[in-house]
Order: C-alpha cells, then structure tokens, then sequence
C-alpha cells in the first residue's frame, strides 16, 4: 500500500497532487449546470460537486471553484437567480467534458459543443434538451467557504423534468436506466451497474434486498 503523508502532498507536482485528491472521493455525479445571463446569452458547464441537501424542502447544493479565472455559472446565477441541473447520459458525455473549456462569455457552450438548449416557462434559465433528467433551481444562498476560497451554492428545486418510465412506484428514480453517468478524478466517466436495492437497515435485522419498485 502507498501511504502519503501532508508533507508529501504538499511537494507533490501540482498536476500530480490535483488528480490524486480529486480521485480520492470515488465515483461522483455528472451534471451541466445551465444559466443565462440579463441579456439573454446561455452557458452551460460541467460540474461534478453537485449534492443533496435536504428533500423538504428540496434544496441542493454544488461547489464553485475560486475566482481567480472568470466564472460565468456563478455570474449568471447571481443575475437572475435561477438555474438548471442536467444529468449528463452516455450519449452526450464528450460534449459535456467539452464545456470545461475556457470559451469566452459571449461564446454559449451550447453552440461551442453541439448541444441544445431547452426552454421551458417556468425558468429563464436553459435546459439541456438531450438530458433525460433534469431540474430547475431557486437561488437561496451562497456561502463562501474561507479555508480554500471556493463557494457553496445553495439551490431549491422548483421543477423535475424526467423520463416517466424511470420514476418508480416509491419515487426512486432508476438513473441507471436513463444511462446515467459517473466521474472520478478529473477526467474519467463511467458508466455504472447496480448491485441491488435494499430494504432500510433496522437494528434488528439485516437488509434485504427488494424490488425495483420497491415494494
């Protein structure tokens, strides 16, 4: 087994040491975050620190890097408050790695990637039509975390768009249907094959595995 200590990490090439940290929290989700800014234009990046924070009411929560390059997610997100959260499917994901890039505000990643927004009433913010699950979110806060500069952005869904076979008879969402997938480290995208459900651990008894609906 390697072992490294603080020190270790600390002399470590930079490149070396940032995707051996960010390999370290295993598999993590794999979304494009949609805005617009007042005048209109669309943006759309990739982010893997998307996270549940809480189902009532339903609030979410992802990371923002420091500002030390121009962030236009965050930008647009405090312009007009709103948001989209797009899982990204098998389908799209070189596209999706694609929006990392450091295109210029004017540019919409939309365009840059070949992707296509989806506009819905009930937010100003773009969809990514070739995402088969995706949410529209409220602004509720924006915490800034001193210890490494980054932001927490606090999000309350205010809209689901999924495929309705996915959804299952106790609300489970079956993202393995939709072909989901997955990031590790920086630059890896997998995809994913489930074990089992299982039933809610009690004290008493061990788990058991249930159905897919899960009843």
């Amino acid at each position: 087994m390697q072992h490294y200590n603080k020190d270790d990490l600390i002399k470590m090439d930079q490149r070396y040491r940032v995707q051996l940290v960010n390999s370290l929290s295993g598999f993590k989700s794999a979304n494009l975050i949609g805005t617009s800014n007042l005048a209109g234009l669309h943006n759309l990046a990739i982010f893997s620190s998307v996270f549940h924070l809480g189902a009532s009411p339903a609030l979410v929560g992802f990371i923002i890097r420091p500002d030390s390059v121009a962030r236009h997610t965050l930008d647009n997100i405090q312009q007009t408050k709103t948001y989209t959260i797009n899982q990204i499917s098998g389908s799209f994901w070189r596209e999706a790695h694609q929006t990392s890039a450091r295109y210029l505000e004017q540019e919409s990643e939309f365009e840059q990637v070949g992707l296509t927004p989806e506009l819905h009433q009930c937010t100003r913010a773009p969809f990514v039509k070739e995402s088969r699950l995706k949410y529209a979110l409220l602004l509720k806060d924006i915490i800034p975390i001193p210890l490494n500069g980054t932001q927490l952005v606090i999000g309350e869904i205010t809209d689901v768009i999924c495929e309705s076979s996915a959804i299952k008879t106790d609300g489970y969402i079956d993202i393995e249907s939709l072909d989901t997938v997955a990031l590790s480290g920086l630059d890896s995208y997998h995809a994913t094959k489930r074990l089992s459900r299982v039933s809610y651990a009690k004290t008493d008894s061990h788990p058991k595995d249930i159905p897919l609906n899960g009843l």
